[in-house]
């Protein structure tokens, strides 16, 4: 199954909720969101910086990803920013196929 990074940032009331959830309750929302669409947590993260919370995941494809980010994000308690993952072997393939490109100006 594919995997996802998502980085999630909340709103001031969205913290507020982390607060009355605790980390636990996010993690046993976050598996519940996940198993709806099929997929499955891998790690949950809290962070300082531009993102609260880092989340890797396995999902079924790219549109049940993007359905867990708009059921995220259109609660405005969140904002999400998901990066697919490629793993070592399917970095190999990417390398290995030839790409007929120029470049800017060259």
């Amino acid at each position: 199954m594919p995997k996802y990074l998502i980085q999630a940032s909340y709103s001031p009331e969205g913290l507020k909720g982390v607060m009355k959830d605790k980390a636990s309750g996010r993690k046993a929302a976050v598996e519940k969101a996940l198993a709806s669409i099929g997929g499955k947590l891998e790690g949950m993260y809290y962070a300082f910086g531009d993102y609260d919370t880092v989340i890797i995941v396995d999902a079924p494809d790219n549109v049940s990803v993007a359905a867990l980010s708009f059921g995220v994000c259109s609660t405005g308690l969140a904002r999400t920013r998901t990066t697919p993952l490629l793993t070592i072997e399917e970095t190999d393939k990417v390398v290995a196929k030839a790409v007929s490109y120029k470049g800017p100006g060259k």
